[in-house]
């Protein structure tokens, strides 16, 4: 019987770890499907070093390092991989992190799903046209929704108007 409960722990065991060396944590964005689709090789061709980054592997921005951040004009924020527009200039505002934050994203704009990867349970935010990473939302922000939306300035651009 023991040698059952050893063996039965040991494939246990390994298949957990084929699945983790097969869908490592950073990359279960790959295994959605999105209507814009790329290979890892053409978002590098088309995306810099640091968008690619955020955006495909789920890295996170330093806080305060975003001009995005600290904009204050009218227009619309939209996704860096694909040109989605994702949120208004009228739903941010300075949550103090460091990082461009907003309280509620445009319809149809974005997904959403659990992040794990901490010791605890957080929300992670993508673009629902191309899954590009862009942060976590939680529910400490203002009215009327009570989300904050924060966000690597990396995975937006800015369009005035």
């Amino acid at each position: 019987m023991e040698q059952y409960l050893s063996r039965r722990l040991f494939l246990g065991s390994s298949a957990t770890a084929i699945v983790a060396l097969t869908f490592p944590l950073g990359s279960l964005a790959a295994a959605e499907r999105f209507p814009t689709s790329k290979s890892p090789q053409q978002w590098r061709r088309i995306l810099s070093r640091q968008r690619y980054a955020v955006l495909r592997e789920e890295k996170t921005e330093p806080p305060f390092s975003s001009p995005l951040d600290r904009e204050k004009r009218r227009g619309t924020y939209a996704c860096a991989g694909c040109s989605l527009p994702v949120f208004s200039s009228t739903a941010k505002y300075d949550s103090g992190t460091g990082w461009p934050s907003f309280y509620a994203p445009l319809r149809n704009a974005v997904g959403t799903r659990a992040d794990n990867k901490l010791s605890f349970e957080r929300t992670e935010v993508h673009c629902r046209r191309c899954g590009g990473h862009f942060g976590h939302v939680f529910n400490d922000g203002p009215k009327p929704t009570g989300k904050r939306y924060c966000l690597n300035g990396l995975a937006l651009l800015f369009n005035p108007g």
